[in-house]
């Protein structure tokens, strides 16, 4: 059956990693159903223990209930912590949360400018760890707690931030709108007028070069103004 995550990938997009947290998290997250849990069960071998009567019945009644309740609750833990999706992708970290309720959080590569790994003694051996994914002003965009092979998630991150910013290199400039230049002398003719649609174009093509360090924008803007004169 195709899982939730797969089904927000957009056209191109392949998994590189999928994880979720390590097998730990559901423990240390339900403790508190794993007490009521143990709890239960002790109370109903001390009740065996005592004198049949209404109070030790009531008793019984309330710590099966208990019982029944913190199983419950431990098996939801437990099926969230399946559900989870970690992604990386060739474009974007992705991270799906939850059962019937879904919620999903990205940070596109190339946005991303570093991440902080932080592992104590039992993680290191274990292999899990909590991260912070980074934004160029150093602003912690998504967290990831007990994360399943941190390390390797985020060396695998890092690597294809890295490969997507050479596809970015290697991709061929897009060529503005070649305007034949005037003929030089007293017959030259007067700039010729763009429709706005060619404006449009030509614009979008100066700002992507803009972005990609091509041009500088000093240059930029002084094209812009060339070319908006020419409306």
């Amino acid at each position: 059956m195709t899982r939730y995550a797969d089904r927000l990938l957009a056209d191109g997009e392949r998994v590189v990693l999928r994880t979720r947290q390590h097998w730990l998290a559901p423990i240390v997250q339900g403790r508190i159903q794993l007490a009521i849990f143990f709890a239960s069960i002790v109370l109903l071998i001390l009740l065996g223990n005592i004198q049949p009567g209404g109070f030790q019945m009531a008793l019984t009644w309330v710590a099966l209930a208990l019982l029944l309740l913190s199983i419950v609750w431990l098996m939801k833990v437990v099926l969230a912590w399946y559900l989870e999706d970690y992604l990386v992708t060739n474009r974007r970290v992705l991270k799906v949360e939850g059962i019937l309720r879904k919620r999903s959080a990205d940070s596109s590569l190339e946005k991303i400018n570093d991440a902080v790994l932080e592992q104590g003694i039992i993680g290191r051996m274990l292999g899990y760890g909590d991260l912070d994914i980074l934004t160029a002003a150093d602003k912690s965009v998504d967290q990831y707690r007990m994360l399943a092979g941190a390390q390797q998630f985020k060396r695998t991150m890092l690597d294809e931030k890295h490969a997507l910013e050479e596809e970015f290199t290697r991709a061929p400039t897009p060529p503005l709108r070649a305007v034949p230049p005037a003929p030089a002398g007293p017959q030259a003719s007067p700039t010729r007028s763009l429709t706005a649609e060619e404006i449009t174009n030509a614009l979008g093509n100066l700002a992507d070069l803009r972005d990609r360090g091509a041009i500088s924008v000093e240059d930029y803007e002084a094209k812009k103004q060339d070319l908006l004169g020419r409306l």
